[in-house]
């Protein structure tokens, strides 16, 4: 439903999929329209194969990390609280599916964070 009305009454000019769940077909229709997916830490558990497949439908400049989630911690601290300084786990997990090192996925989703919240809001990444 979210898909079609985003369509049908057109989507923000920056729109992010916040907690992304869905599969590699729900991700290309996010990749084909410009839409961000932010990935959080379910991407980590064994189980989630469809999910790290829908990592590789979106292209790097339109993934984001999340990082206030408060139940979809990354293992290996699956159970606990999430928090912030979790994210590295997720984003380890991200470049191994996309192939990237990790310093060069960080930059991406630095560059994307900047790109959807705006400059102010990464200052502390440099």
């Amino acid at each position: 439903d979210t898909i079609r009305i985003l369509l049908e009454e057109g989507a923000p000019e920056r729109t992010v999929f916040h907690c992304f769940s869905g599969d590699k077909e729900i991700a290309q229709v996010l990749a084909d329209n410009g839409w961000y997916a932010s990935i959080a830490g379910p991407v980590t558990y064994n189980a989630n194969e469809w999910l790290r497949e829908a990592v590789l439908a979106m292209p790097p400049s339109l993934l984001l990390v999340e990082t206030d989630a408060p139940y979809l911690t990354p293992h290996p601290h699956r159970g606990q609280p999430n928090a912030s300084y979790m994210t590295v786990w997720t984003v380890r997990k991200l470049a191994e599916i996309t192939g990237s090192t990790e310093t060069e996925l960080a930059r991406q989703l630095v560059n994307n964070t900047r790109q959807v919240y705006g400059e102010a809001v990464t200052a502390f990444a440099n």
